[in-house]
């Protein structure tokens, strides 16, 4: 039973990478490969309790499903209302050095609050209108993905891994910021600081006010309302953590309500600006446009991990690597540079199904109490992985949405992206690293 499920899993990795090859959406191989794992594994695991199993792994995986609903019909109510236009036309830099600096600042900070795929939609498009020349845009995107990735690791939305294991109490809110926005920053920083010297110090270009968007026309009429619904927005995804921590309920409640509040808002707004025959403004018609296929991939890919957490497959990985390395710094390294080939949501959830939570008795009961205190929750080992696949996403264009969306927009050529960031990545991924370890250094005195 075991190699059947490896090699499904495999081949069911090998399609889903090759997405942008084969022009098959990664959804459909997702729930695929799920479907037959499960398959295999009831025929030939003789587990009595199967069907409470799945039950368990389904609940798990349709709360981030549906905290994933939420925080994307959000954003897409924000750019329908012309929310992130008015970003774009607060961008003010003197030259293009410059202006890729406060485009990757931009990008850093805005992915921490929506994830790193729609940043990147929104900061590549803006590009359109900042430059005209190709290859420039090509560098612009490829600094926006890395600035994303990163922004999208120091916040608890900011990435669905992070989300995952905030919402597991594998992290908190407030640690996962303060262990990991130092870090993030400087994964940022020095690429950016490389990536800025490819580029002339020329002054920048008139903005292209070409723009055929709902939100952008109706920013020109209605500004006051468009940053409105801007500040409402970001405000309802905000609230999730305060909520969270406040009633300690699960975040798909604070995701739900905050999207209760803005359909309200939305409604009375719609009736009072008369924008029926304007746009579509109500939530009851934004939904209709959030990416279905991105959340069918997430529901298949997870359950399809779960599987092979059943089956004990997990555990032994997690016994194997222990084992072979015992260093909690190599083995979420190897998982950060193998986030850019394989997609680092199954990376996480397999390494959130291999090593629990450590408890006391845990500890206690180790042959290395010091190694197994890394495991508990906020513990060094879910820090660095939250970091690792994350960023290291960042190491291949096709080894995070970010990148893909980026690739798909502007055309970016892989063998490109291998020779003139790869490396940059790379640098700024070990410097985020060093700069963990030196924390955790700091903490101990």
């Amino acid at each position: 039973m075991i190699p059947a499920l490896l090699i499904i899993f495999v081949l069911g990795y090998l399609m889903i990478a090759s997405e942008h090859v084969l022009h098959i959406n990664k959804a459909v191989f997702a729930l695929i490969m799920c479907g037959l794992l499960w398959a295999v594994y009831a025929v030939n695991g003789h587990d009595p309790n199967i069907s409470a199993d799945m039950v368990e792994a389904l609940g798990d995986t349709c709360e981030i499903v549906v905290f994933l609903i939420g925080a994307m019909t959000i954003v897409e109510l924000i750019d329908r209302y012309g929310g992130f236009h008015i970003i774009v036309e607060n961008l003010h830099a003197s030259n293009k050095r410059k202006l890729m600096w406060v485009l990757a600042f931009v990008a850093f900070f805005l992915s921490s609050v929506l994830d790193n795929m729609t940043t990147t939609i929104i900061m590549v498009m803006m590009l359109r209108r900042l430059l005209s020349d190709q290859k420039e845009r090509w560098i612009f995107a490829c600094v926006i993905v890395l600035a994303a990735n990163a922004g999208g690791a120091w916040s608890p939305i900011g990435d669905i891994t992070t989300i995952m294991l905030w919402m597991k109490n594998y992290v908190s809110s407030v640690d996962l910021i303060v262990n990991l926005l130092l870090p993030s920053i400087v994964s940022v920083i020095v690429p950016v600081f490389i990536a800025s010297h490819m580029i002339p110090a020329t002054a920048v270009e008139p903005l292209n006010d070409h723009d055929t968007r709902v939100g952008y026309q109706l920013s020109e009429h209605h500004k006051g309302l468009s940053i409105f619904i801007l500040i409402c927005g970001v405000a309802g995804l905000l609230f999730v953590p305060v909520f969270k921590a406040t009633t300690h309920l699960a975040p798909y409640m604070g995701i739900l309500l905050s999207l209760g509040v803005l359909w309200l808002i939305t409604e009375i707004l719609v009736r009072y600006y008369k924008l029926d025959g304007k746009m579509e403004g109500r939530v009851s018609q934004v939904v209709k446009n959030i990416d279905m296929s991105t959340i069918l991939f997430f529901l298949g890919i997870l359950m399809a991990v779960a599987a092979l957490s059943q089956a004990g497959i997990l555990g032994s990985l997690a016994v194997w690597l222990n084992e072979t390395f015992h260093d909690v710094y190599i083995i979420n390294m190897i998982i950060g540079m193998l986030s850019s080939i394989v997609d680092n949501v199954p990376l996480v959830a397999a390494c959130m199904n291999m090593y629990p939570v450590a408890t006391d008795a845990m500890i206690a009961a180790s042959v290395d109490p010091a190694y197994t205190m890394m495991f508990i929750e906020d513990g060094l080992f879910w820090h660095l992985l939250t970091f690792c696949a994350g960023v290291g996403g960042s190491l291949l264009i096709i080894g995070s949405a970010a990148g893909v969306v980026a690739m798909g927009i502007e055309k970016i050529q892989f063998m490109w992206y291998v020779k003139r960031i790869t490396w940059l990545a790379f640098v700024g991924y070990l410097c985020g690293i060093a700069m963990i370890w030196l924390e955790s250094l700091f903490l101990k005195f």
